[in-house]
């Protein structure tokens, strides 16, 4: 594959509104806005192409990093058009202390989006 800067803009209005729907599902927890140190942006991401081993079409993948360089975040999508985003929060729960919020996850297909945070029982005293 010569370029990917195709498919990246094939998949901007939907990455958008993936990484829109990310961000609802941290605020709707009840972070803050100054809680959260990085957010999933679309056009901030680093994105690559990679063959499906099944069906041997590409998938776009797009990554975040933090500024050390770890990833914390990611969004596939599919030739298929089904599609599966994460990314990492890492903090408390800021409402509920039973639990510890790893971080939130958005799959789906076309605009059909489905999302939920992925919660660890926090840790005893």
């Amino acid at each position: 594959m010569e370029t990917i800067e195709p498919m990246v803009q094939a998949h901007l209005a939907l990455g958008e509104t993936i990484c829109a729907r990310l961000i609802s599902e941290i605020y709707e927890l009840g972070f803050l806005p100054e809680q959260i140190a990085m957010k999933p942006v679309y056009s901030e991401a680093s994105f690559e192409a990679s063959r499906d081993p099944f069906s041997g079409k590409d998938t776009l993948c797009a990554y975040w990093r933090s500024p050390k360089g770890h990833r914390v975040g990611e969004m596939k999508f599919h030739a298929d058009g089904t599609f599966f985003a994460e990314y990492d929060v890492v903090l408390p729960h800021p409402k509920d202390l039973r639990w510890f919020v790893e971080g939130v996850v958005a799959w789906g297909r076309e605009d059909v989006i489905k999302s939920e945070a992925k919660l660890l029982p926090a840790l005893g005293e």
